[in-house]
């Protein structure tokens, strides 16, 4: 029996989704591994408590969204949609800790090599919560729209991903900012690309998430910079100190 064309799109379909969640594994994985992964390896000191856990939560996510795709592409939606309970929770926790973590690693003056002064990059962090909770909100609000909920959820998965980019060991990273934005927008464009050769058009929800995250970095950076940022940072980073 020959495959309809319908057939063969939602099989395409399963097997992007499914190659991407597993590139953004691996590439989370190479980014974290010599700090948190295999952290024993490359040092004998020990991790934070707080950080322990941030690494947990933020891997349970990814590993969750893994999941996710495989099911979807096994045709196992019952189980998907069951899980989901899961990952909302999961989310909800990760945008908590992961603006806790910001403001008190701010505090404690932690800034990435190449990065801007800790009260500057503070922006950075806090910006991809708020990118992440917006696009997976609205993922959860689309869940009965399967062309909108799973853009918007690998979009979201893919708007967490600057911080693990830029520890991957390029040298071109020490740019700080603008290398490990650039090369995370590589997942956006990718995602653009297949719309566009699949459905020969990009799609809404595609176009306003991808929207969102570039236009959200470049923002971020002309923010970092101004008095108003500044002071709400060290009134953020004050009660943590």
């Amino acid at each position: 029996m020959l495959a309809t064309p319908a057939l063969t799109r939602r099989r395409r379909e399963r097997w992007f989704y499914l190659g991407m969640s597993i590139a953004v594994i691996v590439t989370v994985f190479a980014g974290f591994a010599p700090t948190y992964y295999l952290r024993p390896y490359f040092t004998a000191s020990p991790l934070m408590p707080l950080l322990h856990f941030h690494g947990m939560v933020f891997t349970s996510w990814v590993v969750l969204f893994v999941i996710q795709t495989t099911l979807v592409a096994a045709h196992r939606t019952d189980v998907h949609r069951r899980l989901g309970i899961a990952g909302g929770l999961i989310a909800a926790l990760m945008v908590v800790v992961g603006v806790t973590t910001a403001v008190i690693r701010a505090s404690q003056g932690a800034t990435p090599p190449g990065g801007p002064p800790p009260l500057a990059f503070l922006v950075v962090p806090l910006g991809d919560m708020l990118v992440f909770a917006t696009l997976v909100s609205a993922g959860f609000y689309f869940r009965r729209r399967p062309d909108v909920h799973k853009r918007l959820m690998m979009l979201a998965t893919v708007s967490t991903m600057a911080a693990a980019v830029a520890r991957l060991p390029f040298a071109f990273m020490q740019a700080g900012p603008i290398a490990f934005f650039g090369l995370t927008d590589v997942f956006v464009v990718v995602c653009v690309l297949y719309d566009l050769i699949t459905l020969k058009r990009i799609h809404r929800a595609t176009a306003l998430a991808a929207l969102l995250i570039i236009a959200s970095q470049p923002l971020r950076l002309i923010i970092s910079g101004t008095n108003a940022w500044l002071q709400f940072a060290a009134w953020l980073t004050h009660w943590v100190a």
